[in-house]
Order: structure tokens, then C-alpha cells, then sequence
């Protein structure tokens, strides 16, 4: 138990400095999208400093230039929303499609806020796709990538009948292809009482695969098919425990 304690004491003693600055910046209206990238690649360093292990592949793949894109990935964990920023730097400014409760975080929201995300309230999902492709779109139109969880909630277990097909109507409806992105980050597993704060284990690697962008044409489900195959296959090379399901 030692071996998970103290690295979370560590690792959770530098995010309060680093998410509580940013908020300190963000009500002051100075937090910036490249202020926002130096913050998530100060909290991989004090995930690394802690003993976290990052292993990020198809970096190479992606013409960074020729964004922006829509990022399709699966979600297990709080680790993602906070390092992806950092891990897609190159591709320029990117947001995150969120749920309306996360906005109402007392520190983490103004931060949040900042990244000028599309807020949808996960009742209406006719609506919610409404405001994803409007405002995703607008985004997308002004150089903006796009981050999407199409998953409902986060899990370990991948499941593809639970992964929609958001960020490739997105992709379609704006013109820009769509780059899967298969993950797995139970290194910062979730809290019993607070999700997003639970035990930090070292001895799990943090592992991004990104794969190359997938151009969607007029019948989007092909290109919903290779973002499914990418993550499960990458999801099963990884662990025999983490395995596709559906």
C-alpha cells in the first residue's frame, strides 16, 4: 500500500500548485491555450517524477500540419483530460467536447473553461449531438482540434457498442478527418468518493497510441469501423486483461 501512498501524496501536493495557479490565472481572464499546454506538460512531469511511466506511439503518423482534427479516443481515467493537451501540442489549440457538471467544479471548471470547450448536458442526446456539431464546428473553422470521449462513461473494459459514433459525424460534418486514439491509464486510477482523485500506481504505464487521421466520406460508418479496430487492437496488445468486448 506504501508503494501507491506516497507517490499519490507527492503527485497530488504538485497538481494542487499546478491546478491552482491556473485557476488563480483563469478568473484573472490570463490563461491562455499555450499556458494551458505548460500546464499539462507540468503535471506529466510530476506524474513522471513520482515514478510514472509514459509510453506515447503514432506521434510520427500525423501530418501535424495539416489539422485540424477531431480526436476520437477511449476513456479510463481523470490522467487523459489532464495530459492529452500536452501529447497533442503539435497539432496546435485543442478543446475537449465536456459534460455540463465538470464546468461547476469550484477549481478545475475555470481552468476548464478556459480551454473554451463544447459543454453538452448528457440528457438529451439529440440535442447534445445539436451542440456538438455546431459549436465543434465552429471550433473546427477556426483552427481548433477537438477532443471527443464518445464513450458515456469511463471504463477499463472496452467496449465498442458503447463507443458512438460522435467524433466521426463531427469529423464528416465539418470536413477534417478524424484520428482514433486508443489509451490506457489506470496509473491514476479512480477515487472511491472523488473520481477524479484516486490512488496514483506507478508500476501501470500510461500508454497513447495514436493512429494515422482517417479521412470520413459520405458514409461515415467505414470510418467509424477504423477507429473502433485501432483502439481494440491497440487496447489488446497492451493487456489480456483490458479486452474488446461486443
Amino acid at each position: 500500500m506504501f508503494r501507491v501512498i506516497l507517490p499519490s501524496f507527492l503527485f497530488y501536493v504538485q497538481a494542487a500548485a499546478h491546478i491552482g495557479s491556473a485557476a488563480i490565472q483563469a478568473r484573472r481572464g490570463r490563461l491562455s491555450n499555450e499556458r494551458l499546454v505548460e500546464g499539462s506538460h507540468a503535471l506529466r512531469r510530476s506524474l513522471e517524477s513520482v515514478g510514472v511511466r509514459f509510453e506515447v506511439s503514432g506521434v510520427e503518423g500525423v501530418d501535424w500540419g495539416g489539422g485540424p482534427y477531431v480526436f476520437a479516443a477511449n476513456h479510463m481515467s481523470a490522467l487523459e483530460t489532464q495530459i492529452l493537451p500536452s501529447v497533442l501540442s503539435p497539432a496546435g489549440p485543442c478543446t475537449f467536447v465536456v459534460k455540463a457538471s465538470l464546468m461547476r467544479y469550484p477549481v478545475f471548471g475555470p481552468v476548464l473553461k478556459a480551454f473554451d470547450p463544447i459543454v453538452v448536458e448528457r440528457v438529451d442526446a439529440k440535442a447534445d449531438l445539436r451542440q456538438v456539431l455546431l459549436e465543434g464546428g465552429r471550433r473546427l473553422a477556426d483552427g481548433k482540434s477537438v477532443i471527443v470521449f464518445p464513450q458515456a462513461h469511463r471504463t477499463e473494459a472496452f467496449d465498442r457498442k458503447g463507443f458512438n459514433s460522435i467524433g466521426v459525424r463531427l469529423a464528416r460534418s465539418a470536413g477534417v478527418p478524424v484520428v482514433p486514439i486508443a489509451l490506457h491509464t489506470t496509473a491514476w486510477s479512480q477515487g472511491r468518493w472523488v473520481s477524479d482523485i484516486g490512488w496514483i500506481r506507478p508500476i501501470r504505464p500510461a500508454r497513447f497510441a495514436i493512429g494515422t487521421p482517417v479521412p470520413v466520406g459520405t458514409d461515415s460508418r467505414e470510418a467509424q469501423e477504423q477507429v473502433l479496430t485501432f483502439i481494440e487492437s491497440r487496447l489488446a496488445d497492451w493487456s489480456p486483461t483490458v479486452s474488446p468486448t461486443g
